[in-house]
């Protein structure tokens, strides 16, 4: 299995570069550093990985259009990076993904298909069947895994002396590009993946050294809906290879982080994009300088107002 390396990260950078944020770094206190991808064009990190894999489509393939599967925020930076270069999208996602990011999906031009919570692949290659498009998977393809990966490219840039980043995890396809980037840039810096305890199947992968499957059931059960995908053969490689750790935190913790996010640096994050922060306010980490990927903004605002104003 060929793993992404730091010249793929690059040729994204400049792939990738106008149409995407350099997200600044925030400071939240003299020991953390946010990175908020909520201020990308469509509010989440996603816009990285959508808009590399599609511009590397043939130009005799984008005709037929693309397919993707997602639980919200890839389903929205398909949309939006076909809409950029002129393709069409159908997209899948589960019936449980906020009617926001539904909604925001479709505002970009593409096709919607609401199935149920264990569906969303198959009808996904049923589609690609159908079509003959091109598949963009969420994490599980190593173009999307460089997109992400021009995150590390500018905490590295940003912040020389990072000592640790903390970056969430679910399918796996952010941390995979992030530590590819910062351990061949920095190899001293620690690169610790983050998930909640209802969705923890990549910390008991990681500590078994093996992919560990929970039921998509029981990942459905966390407040942090972008957090409920597990990762692939692909992006665990990846993982096994750049990460040094991978923590979980509670829900409870969760909501906490989004309204301490909100309050120390006015940036609007959904509940999957705190727990990075979370994990910082509440478990033992390395000292020194440490930067918490905030991976997006996408929350409902009635979900946000109960969080900062409970």
């Amino acid at each position: 299995m060929r793993l992404v390396t730091l010249e793929d990260v690059h040729a994204a950078a400049a792939t990738i570069a106008p149409h995407v944020v350099h997200t600044p770094l925030l400071s939240f206190d003299s020991g953390l550093w946010i990175k908020p991808e909520c201020l990308q064009p469509i509010g989440a990190f996603k816009q990285r990985g959508a808009v590399n894999a599609l511009s590397r489509i043939p130009s005799e393939d984008r005709a037929r259009g693309v397919v993707a599967y997602s639980s919200g925020n890839h389903a929205q930076a398909v949309a939006h990076a076909a809409s950029l270069l002129g393709m069409t999208a159908a997209i899948v996602v589960p019936s449980n993904t906020p009617q926001m990011k539904i909604d925001a999906t479709r505002a970009w031009g593409a096709e919607v298909f609401v199935v149920g919570i264990t569906e969303r692949e198959s009808r996904a290659a049923e589609l690609v069947e159908e079509r003959g498009a091109t598949l963009i998977p969420p994490f599980d393809h190593p173009d999307v895994i460089a997109g992400q990966g021009t995150i590390g490219l500018e905490i590295c840039a940003d912040l020389p002396d990072v000592a640790t980043v903390l970056v969430p995890v679910s399918g796996g396809g952010l941390i995979a590009g992030v530590a590819t980037a910062v351990k061949s840039l920095r190899p001293n810096v620690r690169v610790i993946g983050v998930e909640p305890e209802l969705a923890a199947d990549a910390a008991a992968s990681f500590a078994a050294g093996s992919l560990v499957r929970w039921d998509a059931h029981d990942r459905a059960r966390t407040i942090a809906d972008g957090l409920r995908a597990e990762p692939s053969e692909l992006t665990f490689a990846h993982i096994r290879e750049y990460v040094d750790d991978i923590v979980t935190v509670t829900e409870d913790e969760i909501r906490a982080a989004v309204k301490e996010i909100a309050r120390r640096t006015r940036v609007v994050s959904e509940t999957s994009g705190a727990v990075p922060v979370a994990a910082y306010l509440n478990r033992s980490l390395p000292a020194g300088p440490a930067v918490a990927v905030v991976s997006g903004g996408n929350i409902e605002p009635a979900l946000f107002a109960s969080l900062v104003n409970p």
